[in-house]
């Protein structure tokens, strides 16, 4: 009987323990319920509201390309309007595209954003970006001051699309002016990407301003030679070459008698629609050089003397003979 109720008693005990066991689980697992429900409920919420703000999303999306397609026949507008006016500038085209589409599509975002996000007005976007603080001027100082430069230069219009110039000793065709900065193609073929600012404030030569040009080179002739004769080569030369204008008139003069040479200046003007300064300049330099061979008139260069000067064999040293095979055998 002892043992029985031993047992009866270990039963007891087990299933006891097996039940606190259970009540334990039951209430850990209700307090992480209760723990991440409002978790959940959060989570719910938010998908809820997205699910219904899609058709608002939607909307929104529509307006901004609606907005889009707005920029792309003003620009249509104005390209029909203004281009090959002969009162239009070409940078004011330009000024009227790029700013008139920034500020189109600036507007069709501001009204996607109404629609999209509920209660949303442009001037709590102005406070959130905190437009009109000073840290922001000065974080956005360099970007806004590039963009009033490249709205200046292309109102100004100092230089055009295609103009070949020279800023800050970086020389090359202008390729695009934009809002931010103006893109130059160097001789050698590579981009150059200038700041608007920078060509702003920076003096600039714009070789392609004018349609003539002045060509000069130097050529030297010998001090034995005639330089009238020289000269009437060269004007004769000018004359007769159908990329050198007659006006403004073309010159040959002395400019310098040099430690070689008699060097003769020659200027002449072309159009640059014609031909180019580097190409006329080898043209003339080609013909001069053929008739100054014709002619026998020397083209210096410069020439050295080297004199040595041979010491004579008293002047050198006296240094005894060495001594002979017989007086050797005499000693």
């Amino acid at each position: 009987m002892s043992e029985e109720n031993k047992l009866d008693q270990v039963a007891s005990d087990t299933a006891m323990l097996l039940q606190q066991a259970g009540q334990k689980t039951t209430q850990s697992v209700l307090q992480h319920t209760e723990k991440y429900h409002e978790t959940y409920t959060a989570i719910d919420k938010i998908v809820d509201s997205f699910w219904e703000r899609i058709p608002y999303l939607c909307i929104a999306l529509v307006v901004f390309l609606v907005f889009w397609l707005l920029t792309k026949v003003f620009k249509l507008f104005v390209d029909k309007t203004l281009t090959n006016r002969s009162y239009t500038r070409q940078n004011l085209v330009l000024v009227l595209n790029r700013v008139g589409s920034v500020l189109i599509l600036f507007i069709g975002f501001l009204i996607a954003l109404v629609i999209a996000i509920p209660g949303f007005t442009p001037g709590q976007l102005m406070s959130a970006l905190g437009i009109g603080s000073v840290a922001i001027g000065f974080a956005f100082k360099d970007i806004f001051q590039n963009l009033l430069s490249g709205v200046l230069i292309l109102l100004g219009e100092p230089f055009r699309i295609g103009d070949d110039i020279v800023v800050n000793g970086m020389e090359g065709t202008v390729e695009d002016i934009q809002i931010r900065a103006t893109f130059i193609r160097s001789y050698d073929g590579r981009r150059i990407v200038i700041p608007n600012a920078t060509v702003y404030t920076s003096a600039i030569t714009v070789n392609t301003a004018y349609q003539r040009r002045r060509c000069e080179f130097v050529v030297g002739i010998g001090y034995d030679d005639d330089e009238q004769q020289a000269k009437s080569i060269i004007l004769n030369i000018l004359d007769n070459n159908r990329n050198v204008l007659s006006q403004p008139a073309f010159s040959v003069n002395v400019t310098a008698l040099a430690d070689f040479s008699v060097n003769l200046t020659v200027r002449w003007w072309i159009d640059t629609t014609e031909t180019n300064i580097s190409a006329s300049v080898s043209e003339i330099q080609t013909e001069v050089k053929r008739a100054f061979n014709q002619e026998g008139i020397n083209i210096p260069y410069p020439v050295q003397e080297v004199k040595v000067h041979k010491e004579s064999t008293s002047a050198l040293p006296h240094t005894a003979s060495a001594p002979t095979d017989s007086a050797k055998q005499s000693t």
